[in-house]
């Protein structure tokens, strides 16, 4: 029998993954069984494990070789740092709406992890690298936010841990519109106008003032008037 050469065995490898992507995609994780990605990859079950320890791993693996949105050069600039980082906010979502509608593949495995996966213990490695994409991305938007306050470019007193939660979630969202509906979002426009329309509300609206409610002044406790004792 012919030894296989590392070639061979990096493209048997990779043929394996390309089909776990489309079949996890059609059926989900948990109801995707080896036999279905080997049938999918035109091989045998014995090839899968010689790659691969389980099923687990395999997801595992076939997510570590995919770049994220959010962890593509796009989102990992410092708007802070940057001398307009408004702007550089905006070059920041912008940049990951761009890289999502351009990339068929990673649209795919985003739409396997957020929507067609539970995740059991031996996925926690996925689920860890998703946590701290998602947690740098929202530090890397709110210190940004900071600076455009500091700098007037957004009004004083403006929270800008709220705000850069809510541009996340609609990042998030329409990063799902894109996943579930290639077409929903016309790649040949411009995704920055999606972010405009959020940070020109920021600009134009002005911070309400919370009101304090004065304090609470002790009751009076009420004189209760003696009974008259009977003559």
């Amino acid at each position: 029998m012919v030894r296989r050469t590392k070639d061979e065995a990096f493209e048997t490898r990779n043929q394996i993954l390309d089909a776990a992507e489309r079949v996890f995609s059609e059926r989900g994780v948990s109801r995707t069984s080896l036999t279905d990605i080997a049938e999918a990859a035109a091989v045998t079950r014995g090839a899968i494990y010689w790659h691969f320890e389980d099923k687990a791993e395999l997801f595992c693996e076939m997510v570590a070789r995919v770049t994220m949105p959010m962890e593509d050069a796009p989102c990992q600039i410092s708007p802070a740092l940057d001398a307009d980082p408004l702007a550089a906010v905006r070059a920041m979502l912008a940049g990951i709406l761009e890289r999502t509608s351009g990339d068929a593949q990673a649209r795919r495995v985003f739409h396997i992890v957020f929507n067609k996966c539970e995740y059991v213990d031996e996925m926690q490695p996925v689920w860890q690298r998703l946590r701290e994409m998602q947690a740098g991305c929202l530090e890397r938007l709110e210190s940004g936010l900071v600076a455009a306050i500091a700098l007037g470019q957004l009004p004083a007193g403006l929270d800008a841990r709220a705000t850069a939660v809510g541009l996340h979630a609609l990042v998030n969202g329409l990063i799902s519109k894109l996943v579930m509906d290639p077409d929903a979002i016309p790649s040949a426009e411009d995704p920055g106008r999606l972010i405009d329309v959020f940070l020109d509300g920021l600009r134009n609206t002005p911070v309400k003032t919370r009101l304090v409610a004065p304090p609470k002044l002790p009751r009076k406790s009420a004189r209760r008037t003696p009974r008259r004792r009977a003559a």
